[in-house]
């Protein structure tokens, strides 16, 4: 599912994620445009610091995604477990505690707290002619897979 980029109408749609479809667990892709070969493993979302406006001109009240909200939720996926234990030919992987404060954190929070911690968050760089839409998506699927390993599921 492709979210807006408004951080009102994404937060609705990660509700709706959470509240109809009750996913064992959410991951989230992002845009990092400022990357060229690296894929980003974030580990927590951060509830406050949403200054920047998205492309309707809005950003949250007070800069807070919740307002009953905790300052930070970690993601049940250790995420520097998995970047230590997975490598992908051909592309950077990279753990990190911060996405930002623009649409990709504010989701990332807002899933984490609907769905109790049970998200992830990946930022990939943009298309290429070395990072193609297939070389993405199988990347994407071998980290997944991982996920679903550390969530006790079954590759099927």
């Amino acid at each position: 599912m492709q979210l807006p980029v408004v951080y009102q109408k994404a937060k609705e749609k990660v509700f709706m994620i959470w509240t109809t479809l009750q996913p064992r667990l959410s991951v989230h892709v992002g845009l990092a445009s400022s990357t060229k070969a690296i894929i980003i493993l974030e580990q927590c979302g951060k509830n406050k610091g949403y200054q920047e406006m998205d492309v309707c001109g809005s950003h949250p009240e007070g800069g807070c995604c919740m307002l009953d909200g905790p300052e930070k939720i970690e993601s049940t996926i250790n995420m520097k477990t998995l970047w230590k234990n997975i490598s992908v030919e051909g592309i950077d992987i990279i753990f990190s505690r911060d996405a930002g404060r623009y649409i990709c954190d504010y989701t990332y929070y807002a899933s984490l707290y609907y769905g109790n911690g049970r998200a992830a968050f990946i930022h990939v760089p943009p298309l290429s002619k070395s990072i193609t839409a297939d070389f993405l998506g199988k990347a994407l699927q071998t980290i997944i897979l991982e996920m679903l390993e550390q969530c006790g599921e079954q590759r099927e």
